[in-house]
């Protein structure tokens, strides 16, 4: 997603043998080779960092880990799992206090900063287990209170330093401060931290995060998603950088296509910080009006702040109705669709891209019904080659986007089909894709090339393994165990 370590990392045949050695075979009456699973497991040794390497470390998952690892019997996926889900723990929690209280500081991965979308989404899945481990619930508590303070800086920012150390991108043409590694106007920025506040706070019910900071957060993103509906102009917002990539600027002097102003929240950019084309984003808004929601139940029953929460139903109605009128299409083979950006003047852009909110994600983050039946018929869209960046070879199909071009599946996008899914053999088709396409080395990849995983972006990318281990975490708890070790 972010601009580093996007070259092709190509393993090396010694590298791969040295992750698994061959599992030894068994000849049974019926001649049908079996695989020997002690052995095989025996092969598969971890992946992860010295214990004393390790930057957190939580009892709760680590029996989580033992737990899922007894149920699995398909030792390949057991190891990955155990590698991938407490990938965003080991490598990227810098977890302290400041001021007395708890302060979580989360690399995305290869880059040293803060993406207030990939944070989120990172320890997401860890806020179940919080109420096992009282470390653990504190050092969610500090994401929740640094996003709120990152909000605070600049709510126009999609990604922090630790501190104010400046970034490379200081020297884009937007409002740059030396807190702020990049200032990419992303509307799921402002949606990710309300996602991961109230998903804490019902699972803790500790609502003493929702303090100061947090009435100035909710108020700064309250105000800049009204700035974004352009009804009064274009807003403070502009944004251009000296570069060879289309996607990395906007259009316009910086201000990027036009939109009509019709309720929609404009967003400069997409969750892969590549640059909209229309710039009402369609699974984004979708976002905002969950999130609004959210918010407004956080408003009116801890902090009793009734205009406040009133403001935050009041838009959240609004864009909703707007995407109802607005964000579809009457698509000649797939019926009435989702698009993926409107301008409200009646263009519509078709396609979808892996990084999430997208619109196959839709479900996963809560925004519309799997059920609903124009999500589905945009589910059959998505997942066909009528989508511009839907790539099928040798190794896997998936989606994937211009971020990293033609021919590059992301990951992501494998997970979140098995996340929508209602069909058990779909769900394993996903997993089973995931699981040949590591490329031997235990983990989840930015995206790999369709007809050879071993051509893939990005070897550490914490987000797509914490969410690996999210998804198989989730199958087992929801009884579909079997499913996964029916897998070979």
């Amino acid at each position: 997603m972010k601009k580093k370590n996007l070259s092709f990392y190509v393993l090396a045949a010694t590298l791969l043998a040295g992750h698994a050695r061959a599992a030894e075979f068994v000849l049974p009456s019926d001649n049908t080779a079996v695989v020997n699973h002690k052995a095989e497991a025996a092969a598969y040794k971890s992946n992860r960092p010295p214990v004393n390497k390790r930057l957190f470390t939580s009892k709760a998952v680590e029996a989580e880990i033992a737990r899922v690892k007894k149920l699995l019997t398909n030792p390949k996926l057991a190891w990955m799992f155990e590698n991938c889900f407490p990938n965003t723990l080991e490598t990227t929690v810098h977890y302290r206090t400041k001021d007395g209280k708890p302060d979580t500081f989360v690399y995305t991965g290869d880059i040293h900063a803060m993406w207030l979308r990939d944070s989120g989404a990172q320890v997401w899945p860890y806020v179940q287990l919080a109420n096992k481990d009282p470390e653990l619930k504190k050092m969610l508590e500090g994401v929740v209170r640094r996003q709120f303070k990152c909000i605070n800086i600049d709510p126009y920012a999609n990604a922090f330093n630790d501190g104010a150390t400046g970034s490379d991108w200081m020297t884009d043409m937007t409002d740059m401060k030396p807190e702020l590694h990049e200032r990419k106007w992303e509307i799921d920025s402002l949606c990710y931290p309300l996602r991961l506040a109230y998903q804490y706070w019902k699972e803790t019910g500790d609502a003493s995060i929702f303090d100061d900071e947090w009435i100035q957060a909710i108020t700064n993103i309250l105000k800049t998603f009204k700035e974004q509906q352009r009804k009064e102009g274009v807003g403070p917002y502009k944004f251009q950088r000296k570069t060879e990539r289309a996607l990395d600027t906007l259009n316009n002097d910086g201000l990027g296509a036009p939109v009509k102003p019709v309720g929609l929240i404009a967003s400069a950019f997409r969750p892969s910080d590549d640059a909209t084309t229309l710039q009402f984003l369609v699974p984004s808004n979708f976002f905002a009006v969950s999130s609004l929601r959210k918010a407004a139940e956080i408003l009116s029953t801890v902090n009793k702040k009734q205009d406040l929460a009133d403001q935050c139903t009041s838009l959240a109605q609004e864009v909703e109705n707007a995407l109802k009128k607005y964000a579809t299409y009457n698509h000649p083979k797939y019926g009435t669709i989702y698009a993926f950006e409107v301008d409200g003047f009646g263009n519509h852009f078709l396609m979808d891209d892996a990084n999430v909110p997208s619109l196959l994600a839709m479900p996963y983050l809560g925004d519309v019904n799997v059920n609903d039946p124009i999500y589905q018929n945009t589910r059959r869209f998505v997942w066909s080659e009528d989508n511009p960046y839907f790539f099928k070879g040798k190794a896997g199909e998936g989606i994937g986007g211009p971020h990293i071009g033609y021919d590059m599946i992301w990951p992501m996008s494998i997970m979140m089909k098995a996340f929508t899914s209602q069909d058990d053999q779909e769900i394993k088709d996903c997993v089973k894709m995931l699981i040949n396409t590591d490329a031997g080395t235990g983990f989840i990849h930015e995206s790999f090339y369709k007809n050879d995983p071993a051509k893939f972006t990005r070897p550490w990318f914490a987000w797509q393994n914490t969410l690996f281990g999210e998804l198989i975490l989730r199958l087992v708890n929801e009884g579909k165990t079997d499913v996964l070790n029916s897998i070979q």
